[in-house]
C-alpha cells in the first residue's frame, strides 16, 4: 500500500499516512471550503488500510487540529469512526490527539470526541512556544 501525504494549506490540515511505520498524522486548521471533498480521499484510503492492517501491527492516528468547523468535525468523526470499527474487530488502533495547552477550546473538542470511543484516545497537551 502507497502512502498518503496531502500538503497543509491555512485551511486544510497536512496528511502523512504511512503504512510502513502505521503512522497516520492530521496536522493543521480543517476548515476547507468543501470538507466533503477533501476528507473523501482520505477516508477511502484509511478504509484499504486497515483492511490490510496486520493483526501484530499497531497503528496510530496522531492528531493536532488546533481548529475544525463543524463540517470537518462531521468528517473527523467519520475518520475516527473507521478507527472505532477496526479496533471492535480486534485491531490495534489508538488515537493521539495534541493540543496547545493555552487553547481550552482544542481540549474540549478532543474530549468530546473521544466521548462515544473505547479504543484507545490519549489527550496530550504541548506547550505553546
Amino acid at each position: 500500500m502507497q502512502p498518503y501525504y496531502i500538503e497543509g494549506t491555512k485551511s486544510s490540515p497536512a496528511v502523512a499516512f504511512d503504512p510502513v511505520r502505521n503512522r497516520l498524522a492530521l496536522n493543521g486548521q480543517s476548515y476547507p471550503e468543501n470538507p466533503f471533498k477533501f476528507y473523501e480521499p482520505i477516508l477511502e484510503w484509511l478504509t484499504a488500510y486497515l483492511a490490510e492492517l496486520p493483526e501484530d501491527a499497531e497503528a496510530v492516528a496522531e492528531f493536532q487540529i488546533p481548529y475544525m468547523n463543524t463540517s470537518s468535525t462531521k468528517c473527523l468523526l467519520m475518520l475516527l469512526d473507521k478507527l472505532e470499527a477496526a479496533y471492535l474487530q480486534g485491531k490495534r488502533v489508538s488515537v493521539l490527539w495534541t493540543y496547545n495547552r493555552d487553547n481550552e477550546s482544542e481540549y474540549e473538542c478532543a474530549e468530546e470526541l473521544k466521548e462515544d470511543l473505547s479504543l484507545p484516545f490519549h489527550i496530550i497537551a504541548k506547550e505553546d512556544r
